[in-house]
């Protein structure tokens, strides 16, 4: 048995995740989520690493493969380190096996992936335009209205009548969000709103990936978002793009889980090479 560990840097939080792997048996020790809230995302990651292992009861001599993805290339203790894309992939799959998409939303890009079934990636799309379709763009709007990021989801099920809202700029989305305010359109209607309008954009990435069935798993910190899953089902079924949109509790995760993962693959590659060299 082997302990593996993976770390997604992101721009908005750092992910950990420990797994023990012995053969197929793969088993998850610890899971955390840090915000980075203007922290070093480096100093932040090396520091939830260390709180990682200390839970499980491990140090960092006993981790055979510590991978990393996002921005974590740099962390001096890494053994290797992995694209987001490849990650996210495998991660989706660890989460669902009939996952056949991943649909990525972080804070600064939304992307589309499409995967075969052991994660391979077989093509993407990636948003171009403006942050409108992105965590950090919804966070501001919510300080602006004065909702805590835990209750977007919420009241955005709750609108009835959403209002249209630009889905190219964030300037331009914003400032339809303050006129929507002074002609008091409720909170309800504008994060609906603008939860259709990154649907919307997000289901034509689905389409230009190639992805035409099949379940799409949601990853990435948006990928909590209930308002936002709802919509993109919605718009699916609007748009007839016959597939299934999927979100797990461990969404946020996927990057780490893929890394961890291809780390505990790669590691038994590399013995394998030691093996037949000795």
């Amino acid at each position: 048995m082997i302990y593996t560990a993976g770390i997604d840097v992101g721009t908005g939080a750092v992910k950990t995740v420990l797994y023990s792997v012995d053969g197929a048996a793969v088993k998850q020790l610890t899971k955390r989520c840090d915000r980075v809230r203007q922290r070093d995302p480096l100093k932040l990651a090396a520091e939830a690493y260390d709180q990682s292992l200390e839970l499980a009861g491990l140090k960092r001599d006993d981790i055979a493969y510590c991978a990393t993805t996002g921005e974590g290339e740099s962390l001096g203790f890494q053994t290797g380190h992995f694209y987001s894309m490849t990650t996210h992939a495998r991660g989706a799959i660890a989460l669902d096996p009939a996952t056949r998409a991943v649909l990525d939303v972080g804070a600064l890009h939304g992307r589309a992936i499409r995967v075969d079934e052991r994660g391979k990636v077989l093509g993407y799309k990636m948003t171009s335009q403006c942050a409108s379709g992105s965590g950090q763009f919804l966070e501001n709007i919510a300080r602006y209205l004065g909702i805590a990021q835990d209750e977007i989801g919420t009241l955005s099920q709750q609108g009835e009548t959403p209002e249209k809202v630009s889905g190219i700029c964030a300037v331009l989305a914003e400032t339809d969000v303050i006129n929507m305010v002074s002609r008091g359109i409720s909170a309800a209607n504008i994060l609906k709103g603008i939860h259709i309008s990154m649907a919307d954009r997000l289901a034509k990435l689905l389409k230009s990936a190639g992805t035409k069935d099949g379940v799409v798993m949601m990853t990435g910190g948006l990928a909590l978002d209930s308002g936002l899953v709802a919509a993109m089902r919605e718009i699916s079924a609007k748009e007839k793009i016959t597939v299934e949109i999927k979100s797990s509790p461990d969404s946020i995760y996927a990057g780490a889980i893929g890394a961890a993962l291809w780390g505990a693959f790669r590691h038994e590659k590399l013995s394998q090479l030691e093996r037949q060299a000795a």
